[in-house]
């Protein structure tokens, strides 16, 4: 009876070592393994760990040896009789402990349980954060939570103000992460995303006091610094809009206005993207892995934008170009999939997000009016969260996304859905339900 649990142990934990240099060493290990059918798994701790705690409760769960008869069988064991577990399970733990100070000393290679949205590792840059109360900082957010290290493009103008605020601790409270850390912004670049390259921007530009300090602050220069700070990136954002003559009507919108709004508005990511996409790390299809539930266990480089609901539907008062400027980020956004996707597997999605009671939002003139409306008419009847939308940035960044690319995805509790709004007075003897919650 002794050699019989010596000899089980020992098989266990054979299987054990050849399972960890498979997982680790899957050609070094292909030969020794041919014999065996042991399912490899990544990162080789966890799949130990699991064997260990599998095994632990397939034994535990039947205290009269039934369980024991069929292991042993499989392993073509021919006589045996139930034997105490006491020993086996101090073994086990004892085998528990190694491998748990492992993986807690494994650091970024750890798993996380469930089906997390894990980005530990990768680096992001998201063009557009000036403030603590926008999508581009949610965004910022929602991605420092999942792991990842933010870089921040923020235009010249506002760059001292926003440095200030961040070093002076006005922003603390909304730095705030899930775990109670704060977000650690790495970098702060200078950024106007309307020039590409020096040669673009003119120099009554270049010689205002507003840009007097900074330098190397267009696009192609912003990435050259990325590359030569960081290497390269895996997530792009695009935060960034602006419509001098939002507030005008179309009819009454300067060709210059118009051209300038799609300029700063949609034409910025197709250059944000044209000169980051050489440092942007293309996604790898991993083959022959068993605990890898995704198209690309390395999803590679995403790239996201912002949109809004009046590139397909009229929204007085939202114009200026805008609405056109948004339109023509959402064809742009088709291509651009189509061209990263081939040229590198970068994906490329928009986020068209619903009203939200920002500083740049403000400056439209009817954000409240935009916001109460959606209350009332959304099937969702709550105000939009700005962090909402940062999850769902995170989400199309993230492995879980791997397939998506070249879509909208609308995050504005469903008023995008609505043909009508049900606060008119056509419907007022409809029974239409509200939310009572």
């Amino acid at each position: 009876m002794f050699i019989l649990k010596r000899a089980f142990i020992l098989v266990l934990f054979c299987r054990l070592k050849l399972s960890l240099v498979r997982s680790c060493f899957p050609k070094m290990a292909a030969s020794a393994a041919s014999g065996m059918q042991i399912a490899t798994a990544r990162p080789c701790i966890t799949s130990s760990r699991k064997f260990f705690q599998g095994g632990a409760a397939f034994l535990s769960a039947d205290p009269k040896g039934s369980s024991w008869l069929k292991l042993s069988s499989a392993h073509q064991i021919s006589s045996v009789q139930p034997f105490q577990q006491r020993n086996f399970a101090s073994s086990l733990a004892k085998f528990n402990q190694v491998v748990t100070k492992a993986v807690a000393e494994s650091g970024e290679s750890k798993p996380l349980p469930g089906l997390p949205i894990d980005l530990r590792g990768k680096k992001a840059f998201i063009a557009g954060v000036a403030d603590d109360n926008g999508y581009g900082w949610a965004i910022a957010k929602s991605l420092a939570a999942a792991g990842a290290q933010i870089l921040v493009g923020t235009w010249v103008p506002a760059l001292n103000i926003f440095e200030n605020s961040l070093r002076r601790g006005k922003f603390d409270d909304s730095r705030v992460l899930p775990d109670g850390s704060l977000m650690e912004i790495v970098k702060i670049y200078p950024l106007d995303a309307v020039y590409d390259n020096p040669e673009d921007a003119p120099e009554d530009v270049k010689s205002n006091k507003r840009y007097a300090g900074s330098s190397n602050w267009t696009v192609q220069e912003v990435a050259e610094s990325v590359k030569q700070d960081f290497g390269s990136i895996d997530i792009l954002v695009h935060s960034l809009a602006n419509g001098p003559e939002v507030s005008k009507p179309l009819l009454e919108t300067s060709r210059k206005g118009y051209l300038a709004a799609l300029s700063a508005s949609s034409y910025s990511y197709v250059s944000l993207l044209k000169h980051f996409l050489p440092i942007m790390n293309p996604g790898k299809l991993l083959k022959n892995q068993p605990l890898c539930f995704f198209s690309f266990c390395r999803s590679g480089g995403s790239s996201i934008s912002l949109t809004y609901i009046a590139s397909e539907k009229i929204i007085p008062g939202y114009g200026g170009g805008m609405s056109s400027a948004k339109a023509a980020l959402e064809s742009d956004t088709r291509v651009l999939a189509f061209e990263a996707g081939r040229k590198k597997r970068i994906r490329v999605n928009t986020i068209s997000a619903g009203p939200l009671r920002s500083r740049a939002a403000k400056a439209i003139g009817f954000i409240d009016t935009m916001i109460e409306y959606s209350l009332t008419n959304a099937p969702l009847q709550k105000e939009l969260s700005a962090d909402e939308v940062g999850n769902a940035a995170a989400f199309l960044a993230s492995p879980l996304a791997s397939a998506i690319t070249g879509a909208v995805i609308y995050v504005d509790n469903g008023l995008n859905a609505m043909g009508v709004g049900v606060d008119s007075p056509v419907f007022v003897d409809l029974d239409i339900p509200k939310d009572k919650h």
